[in-house]
């Protein structure tokens, strides 16, 4: 639906600039309008006091008159970078947990054990007090990602909203596909960035003196029983302070593309099938499939990320198991955020720029357990 030119001037006479501005971008919040609904010559001519000669001369416009213009122009260029920015494509930014932080870096410390004798409490006596252990973890620093979209005079009047609206996608998927990889590097375990207790460890390892087994080599996703192989490495895992098991519930699968075809059928099957043998022959059973559980995702980026590291072979067979949220997190100082600059700045002046809009983001991924999620290889 594109915006009506005369039926915006009615609107603007009625109702008055600022408040229909407001309008607008609140009807761009909820999804009534898009994008590519405006002009931003359109725009320009219904905002401006002058109409169409005044954009001719927009650098001659006050702060006061721009306002609404460039606020409704901000609106537009914040809803396209943002819905590029959250495709469903990066999928692993959405796997893991994102938690809000106002640090830049943090240390993390482990509950206390309790011991189960001092949990049953008399009455009238008092109750255990639960305390952090010495025991923690430590975040990576978060570092600030971002661009800078100008809107020059001869956007607004040679009205290049197609452009205009291009270059704000490609800022938004730049910041995503950026995150996705840094994302990505942590969770495949190209980046080594679990510190616990000051020391750097391996997120993966199959190594005896390692405090935890979560590499599986050979265990190429086949079938079911690979599945199964790789449920029974969690089983393993205690809690290294107090050394009860952990209770881990994985409910997501990361394949390669390759294999994505196969691992559909295994995870999205109704039932599965086996057979049992006897002396008299075979007997097909037939269960409910208890692997429909798991969310599947299938990465091309990080197909291209293992690939990219050296010693890797068959990069197609290599597959992730676990709970992703539990293991990984996204460290956000703050998410995609666009904001403005002032109207009738010295780029105005010196370079036909009318207003430039800054998006950026701050956070880093950290490894927060990793005994929750096992790699297995072919």
């Amino acid at each position: 639906m594109t915006i009506n030119i005369r039926e915006l001037r009615k609107r603007i006479e009625l109702d008055g600039a600022e408040r229909t501005a407001e309008h607008l971008t609140e009807t761009l919040k909820q999804g009534d309008l898009k994008p590519d609904d405006f002009s931003v010559r359109d725009l320009a001519e219904s905002f401006m006091p002058g109409g169409l000669s005044q954009v001719e001369q927009i650098e001659l416009l006050t702060e006061e008159t721009a306002i609404p213009f460039v606020n409704t122009v901000g609106a537009v260029i914040d809803t396209k970078i943002k819905e590029a920015y959250n495709q469903e494509v990066f999928a692993l930014s959405k796997l893991v947990r994102t938690i809000p932080t106002r640090l830049d870096g943090e240390k993390i410390h482990s509950f206390g054990t309790v011991a189960d004798g001092s949990l049953a409490v008399a009455a009238g006596s008092q109750y255990t007090s639960g305390h952090l252990e010495a025991n923690y973890i430590e975040t990576p620093g978060t570092a600030k990602h971002g661009l800078i979209i100008p809107v020059t005079k001869e956007a607004v009047f040679f009205d290049q909203t197609h452009h205009l609206l291009e270059r704000a996608a490609e800022v938004g998927e730049i910041l995503a596909l950026n995150k996705e990889k840094r994302i990505l590097d942590t969770v495949l375990g190209n980046t080594k960035t679990y510190k616990q207790n000051g020391m750097l460890l391996d997120t993966y390892s199959a190594a005896t003196s390692h405090p935890w087994k979560n590499l599986l080599s050979g265990n190429e996703l086949l079938n079911w029983e690979s599945i199964e192989t790789a449920e029974d490495v969690f089983g393993e895992m205690v809690d290294p302070i107090s050394g009860n098991p952990i209770l881990i519930e994985p409910n997501a699968v990361l394949v390669m593309p390759p294999k994505r075809h196969l691992a559909h059928r295994l995870f999205y099957a109704s039932s599965i099938s086996y057979d049992t043998g006897s002396d008299a022959g075979l007997t097909g059973t037939s269960i409910r499939n208890p692997f429909a559980k798991y969310r599947l995702v299938a990465s091309r980026q990080a197909y291209l990320q293992i690939k990219s590291q050296q010693g890797v072979t068959n990069p197609e067979k290599v597959w992730f198991i676990g709970n992703f949220r539990k293991a990984f997190a996204y460290m956000e100082n703050w998410g995609i955020t666009v904001t403005k600059s002032s109207f009738g700045s010295e780029a105005d002046f010196t370079r036909d720029i009318v207003v430039r809009f800054k998006a950026s983001e701050r956070g880093t991924p950290a490894v927060l357990d990793p005994r929750y999620v096992v790699k297995c290889t072919g």
